[in-house]
């Protein structure tokens, strides 16, 4: 299994984005049968980091179509739509949209520009230029995992965004580790 076993990862765009991600944990012969591993959640979670920072990039060099067309590459390669609805819930989203269980959803918050989520302004577009992961714990169990902590995002004035990250991950029948959960919201302030 490659870094985080995305399909993603055989597009030029992926080495150009992913670069020096994958461990030899993920590409083990024997790992196949193993489930998913940690190292496996911590490659996935790093290549979530530099894809997001991409689009970021991406948008800037060439606009909106490209910022889409990197975060649907993205999307379909670290996320779990094609195996049924995902449980996504964004840090800025608001009702009646809060849930982005399909990929079309998910694509709108990461790039906005659809009139379909007329709220949404792009939450991949900031200018994102680090992102780091801080777990508080890890659940593994076989051919499924759960991660939960803080993420914190740095933009290219230096400003840091800290969220409370929670992701569920699912290894798909061609041992592909994707995207099935994944629930952000700023921390609480009393």
């Amino acid at each position: 299994m490659t870094v985080s076993a995305l399909s993603f990862l055989r597009t030029p765009l992926a080495v150009a984005v992913l670069a020096g991600v994958t461990t030899a944990a993920c590409a083990s012969p024997q790992h196949g049968n193993a489930g998913i591993s940690e190292a496996d959640v911590l490659a996935a979670q790093q290549a979530w980091g530099n894809a997001l920072v991409q689009i970021s990039k991406d948008y800037e060099a060439g606009g909106i179509e490209r910022a889409r067309a990197t975060a649907r590459s993205v999307i379909d390669a670290a996320y779990g739509y094609n195996l049924g609805p995902v449980l996504f819930k964004p840090t800025l989203t608001v009702a009646p949209q809060t849930f982005r269980t399909t990929a079309d959803g998910a694509l709108a918050y990461f790039v906005g520009h659809d009139d379909q989520f007329p709220n949404d302004s792009g939450f991949a577009l900031k200018g994102w230029r680090s992102v780091e992961v801080d777990n508080a714990a890890l659940f593994i169990d076989g051919n499924t995992a759960m991660s939960m902590g803080n993420v914190s995002i740095t933009d290219k004035h230096g400003h840091v965004t800290t969220v409370d990250k929670t992701w569920g991950y699912s290894l798909d029948s061609e041992g592909t580790l994707r995207i099935v959960l994944h629930h952000s919201s700023l921390p609480y302030q009393p």
